[in-house]
C-alpha cells in the first residue's frame, strides 16, 4: 500500500499542478512557438518511470504513470483525456505484429515448459545434468557455454536458457538475479556481435541506407562516389566494426571471470550470500515475473520423470527456429544475394519463433500423452498454466512497449540524437555516441529504436566531420568504425541499465526474477564494464594510437583487477 500512495500521490499531485495552471494557455502564447517534441521535457517520462519503478520496485503502476505523463503532454495536460490516450497508447503497442509475435512465441513457450514441467521432463534434465552440474560454479559455467548453442537471436536465448536451465540454478542454490544476469549479459551481446544473427541484417541496413543517403544528397562527386562505394561494402564496415564493440565482448568476458574466480560485488554479492546460506534463490517479499508455484506446473509423483521429455522439445524449438530462419531468408534475398550472412540478414525472426515455439508445444504434448505420463486434459491443462504463469511479463512488457511509445510520440530519442550535432573534435565522436547511445535505450528501452534513431545522425555526422574518407583503410576510418560500433555497444549497454526495456523484461521472465531485483543487481556490473570500455576502449582506438585488440585486452586486464580487489567470494562467510 505504501508503493502504491507513493505512485498514486505522484500522479495526483501532478494532476493538481496542471489542473491550477493553465498550461496551453502559456504554450499558446509563447511567441516562439513552444513545442514540447523533441526538447528536454521529453526525457520527464521515461525518467519518471524509471525512478519511481527503482523507488517503489512497483513495476506495472511506474510504467503506467511514466506513460500518463507522457500522454498529458500530447493531450494539453488534461489528466482525464490523458488517462485515456494513455490507453489508446497501449492498444497501439498491443497491437503491433511484431509485438504481438513476441507475446504469442513467449506465452507459446511458456506453456511449452509448463508440459514440460507437470510430465517430469524438467526434473529428469535437473537429474542428469547433477551428475555434472555438482558445484555453484560448474552449474554457472554450463548456463554461460549454452549461451553459444542459441546464439543466432537474443529473444531467443534469453527465454529458452532462462527456462531450461531454472531448475538447475535453484538447485544449486544459485540466485535467480544470478542467472538472469548471465541469461541477460549473453544474450543481446552475442547478438550484436556475432556475424550470423538476427540483427545483422538491420545493422547492415541501417549502415547502407546511412551512406546511401549522404551520397545522394552530396553535390561532390569524388565524395558522393566513396559514400556509395561504402554503402555497398556495408557488410565490410560492419565486420571491421566488430573489434571496437568494446561493451559487448567485456560484458560476455566479465560474466565468465564472476564465475570463474567466484567474486560479486554490490547487490549481487547480497544476491548470492543469500540464495547459498539457503535464504532463497529469490528474494523474500520479492515479485517474480514468472509464477512457477502453479500446482499445474508441477511434476506428478510417481511418473517416471525421463530427461527427454524437455530435452527433445527445447532441441525442436532450437532446429525449427535455425530452419525458418534459413527458408525466410532464402524466400527474401534479391536476385545476385548469396551467402549465409545474407541469408539470416534477410529472415523474418518473428515468425521463425512463433513457428519454432509451437513445434515445441506439439512436440512436449506428443511425447507425454504417447508415453501414458498425462493425459490429453492434464497436458492441456499444463500448457495453459505455462501461459499463466507468464502474465504478470506479458503486462510488464505491454507497458514497457507503451511507454517506448510515449517517448517516440514526444521525441525523446530525437532530442538525445540533436545533443550530438554540435562540434566537438573528431577523435571524441565514437566516447559521445556511446554515451548518447546509452540514454537513448535507457530512457526509450529498445536498443533497436535507438539504432534506428542513431545511425542516420551519426554515421552523416562522422562522414562531415572527416572520418572515413575513403573508407576502408582510407583517413580516420577508425573512427567511423568506433561511432558505427558505438552506436550498437551503447544501446546494449543502455538496454542492459533500463527497467523499461524488452530483453531486460524477458530475462525476467525466464528467469522467474524480480524485474527490479534483477535490474539492481545488473546495474552496477554493466557500469563498470562501461567505464571500462569507454576509458580503454572507446577514446584511445578513436585517437588511432592503439588498436583495439589491445584495448580490449587493457580492458579484460582491469576488469580482472577490479573482480579481485573489490569483489567477494558469496561463499565465505563475511569475517
Amino acid at each position: 500500500m505504501k508503493k502504491f500512495g507513493i505512485i498514486a500521490g505522484f500522479m495526483a499531485i501532478t494532476t493538481l499542478i496542471f489542473g491550477w495552471v493553465d498550461v496551453q494557455a502559456w504554450v499558446d502564447s509563447n511567441s516562439d512557438g513552444f513545442s514540447i517534441y523533441g526538447t528536454w521535457i521529453s526525457l520527464i517520462p521515461p525518467l519518471v518511470a524509471i525512478g519511481l519503478a527503482l523507488i517503489t520496485r512497483e513495476v506495472v503502476l511506474s510504467l503506467f504513470a511514466g506513460i500518463w505523463i507522457g500522454a498529458l503532454f500530447l493531450v494539453s495536460f488534461n489528466p482525464f483525456a490523458g488517462t485515456a490516450q494513455s490507453l489508446d497508447i497501449l492498444i497501439q503497442a498491443l497491437v503491433d505484429a511484431d509485438h504481438i509475435a513476441i507475446i504469442v512465441f513467449s506465452l507459446l513457450l511458456g506453456g511449452m515448459v509448463g508440459v514440460m514441467s507437470r510430465g517430469g521432463g524438467t526434473q529428469g534434465v535437473v537429474d542428469v545434468l547433477g551428475k555434472f552440474a555438482t558445484t555453484r560454479k560448474k552449474g554457472q559455467i554450463f548456463s554461460w557455454v549454452s549461451a553459444i548453442f542459441i546464439f543466432f537471436d537474443d529473444y531467443a536465448n534469453t527465454l529458452i536458457r532462462g527456462n531450461a536451465l531454472r531448475p538447475m540454478t535453484d538447485r544449486l542454490n544459485i540466485s535467480r538475479e544470478k542467472l538472469a544476469y548471465i541469461v541477460d549479459s549473453t544474450a543481446a551481446p552475442l547478438a550484436v556481435s556475432a556475424v550470423i544473427t538476427t540483427w545483422i541484417g538491420f545493422e547492415i541496413t541501417q549502415i547502407q541506407n546511412s551512406l546511401a543517403g549522404l551520397a545522394a544528397q552530396t553535390t561532390d562527386p569524388v565524395l558522393a562516389a566513396q559514400l556509395q562505394a561504402g554503402a555497398d561494402n556495408a557488410f565490410i564496415i560492419f565486420l571491421h566494426s566488430i573489434p571496437y564493440l568494446f561493451y559487448p565482448i567485456l560484458a560476455l568476458a566479465f560474466v565468465l571471470m564472476t564465475i570463474l574466480m567466484k567474486k560479486e560485488f554490490g547487490p549481487m554479492l547480497d544476491a548470492e550470500r543469500r540464495a547459498y546460506s539457503g535464504g532463497g534463490v529469490v528474494r523474500p517479499g520479492s515479485m517474480p515475473a514468472t509464477d512457477t508455484s502453479l500446482e499445474t506446473l508441477q511434476p506428478i509423483e510417481d511418473k517416471p520423470k525421463r530427461w527427454y521429455n524437455a530435452g527433445l522439445p527445447v532441441i525442436s524449438v532450437i532446429l525449427v527456429a535455425l530452419w525458418s530462419l534459413y527458408s525466410t531468408g532464402a524466400a527474401a534475398l534479391e536476385p545476385g544475394e548469396g551467402g549465409i550472412t545474407a541469408i539470416i540478414g534477410n529472415a523474418d525472426p518473428f515468425a521463425a519463433l512463433l513457428w519454432a515455439s509451437f513445434t515445441g508445444c506439439v512436440v512436449a504434448i506428443a511425447l507425454v500423452i504417447f508415453q501414458k505420463i498425462l493425459s490429453i486434459n492434464q497436458a492441456i491443462e499444463s500448457l495453459v498454466g505455462g501461459m499463466q504463469s507468464m502474465l504478470m511479463a506479458v503486462i510488464i512488457l505491454i507497458l514497457a512497449w507503451g511507454l517506448g511509445g510515449i517517448t517516440q510520440e514526444v521525441g525523446t530519442g530525437t532530442y538525445l540524437a540533436s545533443l550530438l550535432e554540435d562540434t566537438l573534435p573528431l577523435a571524441l565522436l565514437p566516447g559521445l555516441v556511446f554515451i548518447i547511445a546509452a540514454v537513448t535505450a535507457f530512457s526509450t528501452g529498445t536498443s533497436w529504436g535507438t539504432m534506428a534513431i542513431l545511425f542516420p545522425v551519426v554515421v552523416p555526422l562522422a562522414v562531415a566531420m572527416g572520418a572515413g574518407v575513403g573508407f576502408a583503410g582510407g583517413e580516420n576510418y577508425g573512427i567511423l568504425l568506433g561511432a558505427v560500433s558505438s552506436v550498437m555497444a551503447g544501446a546494449v549497454f543502455g538496454d542492459h541499465c533500463s527497467p523499461i526495456s524488452d530483453t531486460t523484461v524477458l530475462s525476467s521472465m525466464a528467469s522467474a526474477c524480480d524485474l527490479i531485483d534483477h535490474v539492481r543487481t545488473q546495474l552496477p556490473y554493466a557500469l563498470v564494464i562501461a567505464g571500462v570500455a569507454l576509458v580503454v576502449g572507446e577514446i584511445p582506438a578513436a585517437f588511432d594510437f592503439i588498436h583495439p585488440v589491445w584495448g580490449l585486452i587493457t580492458g579484460l586486464v582491469l576488469l580482472y583487477l577490479i573482480l579481485k580487489f573489490f569483489g567477494k567470494n558469496p561463499e565465505v562467510a563475511e569475517g
